[in-house]
C-alpha cells in the first residue's frame, strides 16, 4: 500500500509556495557547502567559525538545517570534535568537486575576458629534503612565468592516493609515489623525479663495523621513524615492507619530530636495540650518502649504515589532476621533464 504524502515525515520534503512538494536537497545552497567542508576540514564547529568569520551558533544552525534538507545527520558531534558519518563523508566528497568546478568555472570566466591570470594550486609537503622540494618549487615558478601563469602554494602532508588532488582541494602537488602509476585512482596524472632512500642509524656496539645489514636484522629491532601524518605513502610502504618480515611490526613514534640528535640520544639509551630510519632524504646513487657515517658529536654512539638491496625507496613525483587544462598540464609535465639531477 502507498503512503500518503501528507504522513510522510516533514524532515523528507519542504513545503514552496502553492501546495507544491519539493525534494529537499533543492534547498541547499552553496553556502551550505562550504560550510559543511569548513566543519570537516576545522574539526570543531568554534575553529570552522573562525575561518568563516561568522558566529558559531549561526554555523551550528546552518549545519543542523542541512542536515534536514538531506534528511540524514551528516556529522557525529562529541566533546573532542566533530566525525563524518558515512553520509557527510559522500557529501563533503561532492561538496569539493562542486566548489572546485565552481572556482575554476569563474577562474576561467575571468580569463575569457582578459582578468586574471591562469592559477596553479600546487601542495608541498613540509618534510621533503630541501634539494627536492627547492628544485622543483624553482623550476615550477620558472615555467610557469613564462606562460603567465600564478602558482599558489599549499603545505600540507600528501598521501599515497594523492587524496586532495583528488579531492579537488589542490590542482598538483609533489610527493612520493608508492605503487605503479597504473594503480592510482583517476584523474591523477604523475611524472616521476627519481629514487630517494633514508637514512639507517643503529646502535654502534650493534653494527660491528659492517657498511650493510639486512631488512631482516631491522625488522628485528625497534624502529623510530614517522609520526606517520608526516609523509603518509612512505610511512605505509615501508611498514609493510617491514611486515613481510615480521607480521607485527610496528614504528615507533620519534620523540622529537624535528630533532634527529635528541632521537638519537633515546634509541642510544633504550632498553632494547632500537634503530632509527629517517624520511627520505638522499637521491639514490648520490655519493654524499653513500657509505657508513662514523660516530660523529650528536650521534650518541649511533652510526649509519645501509640497507642491503636498498628495500626501504621511495620515488619523488609531480602530480596533477588530469582534468586541468591541457596548457595547465603542459607547466607541470616540463617542470617534472629533467628530474632531480645527481
Amino acid at each position: 500500500m502507498t503512503q500518503d504524502i501528507a504522513q510522510l515525515p516533514r524532515a523528507k520534503m519542504s513545503a514552496i509556495p502553492g501546495g507544491q512538494e519539493t525534494l529537499p536537497h533543492q534547498g541547499v545552497e552553496l553556502r551550505h557547502l562550504r560550510y559543511l567542508v569548513a566543519v570537516a576540514d576545522a574539526g570543531t564547529f568554534t575553529h570552522a567559525a573562525e575561518r568563516m568569520f561568522i558566529a558559531q551558533p549561526t554555523l551550528s544552525q546552518q549545519i543542523r538545517r542541512l542536515e534536514e534538507m538531506v534528511g540524514t545527520p551528516l556529522l557525529y558531534r562529541r566533546r573532542e570534535g566533530v566525525e563524518l558519518t558515512a553520509a557527510g563523508n559522500v557529501l563533503l566528497e561532492e561538496s569539493r568537486t562542486v566548489l572546485s568546478l565552481l572556482e575554476h568555472g569563474v577562474t576561467r570566466s575571468r580569463q575569457a575576458a582578459g582578468l586574471g591570470r591562469p592559477r596553479l594550486s600546487f601542495v608541498l609537503p613540509p618534510e621533503l629534503p630541501d634539494r627536492l622540494a627547492v628544485t622543483t618549487s624553482s623550476r615550477l615558478r620558472s615555467v610557469a612565468a613564462v606562460v603567465g601563469a600564478e602558482i599558489g602554494w599549499l603545505e600540507a602532508p600528501l598521501d599515497a592516493e594523492f587524496t586532495l588532488i583528488r579531492q579537488r582541494q589542490a590542482d598538483a602537488g609533489l610527493g612520493w609515489l608508492t605503487s605503479s602509476r597504473e594503480a592510482l585512482p583517476d584523474p591523477i596524472e604523475v611524472m616521476t623525479l627519481g629514487e630517494f632512500e633514508p637514512e639507517v642509524w643503529v646502535p654502534a656496539q650493534a653494527d660491528a663495523d659492517r657498511e650493510l645489514i639486512d631488512l631482516d636484522e631491522l625488522a628485528d629491532m625497534a624502529v623510530i621513524c614517522g609520526p606517520r601524518r608526516v609523509s603518509p605513502a612512505t610511512y605505509d610502504a615501508w611498514r609493510a615492507a617491514l611486515r613481510a618480515r615480521r607480521p607485527r611490526f610496528e614504528f615507533t613514534d620519534p620523540p622529537f619530530q624535528h630533532s634527529l640528535p635528541m632521537t638519537l640520544a633515546f634509541a642510544a639509551a633504550a632498553d632494547r636495540p632500537t634503530a632509527v630510519v629517517t624520511g627520505p632524504l638522499h637521491l639514490m646513487g648520490d655519493q654524499a650518502a653513500g657509505g657508513v657515517r662514523p660516530s660523529r658529536p650528536g650521534s650518541y654512539g649511533m652510526v649509519r649504515v645501509g640497507l642491503r638491496g636498498r628495500p626501504l625507496t621511495a620515488t619523488a613525483a609531480v602530480a596533477w589532476s588530469g582534468d586541468l587544462p591541457r596548457h595547465l598540464q603542459q607547466v607541470l609535465f616540463d617542470t617534472a621533464d629533467t628530474g632531480i639531477a645527481a
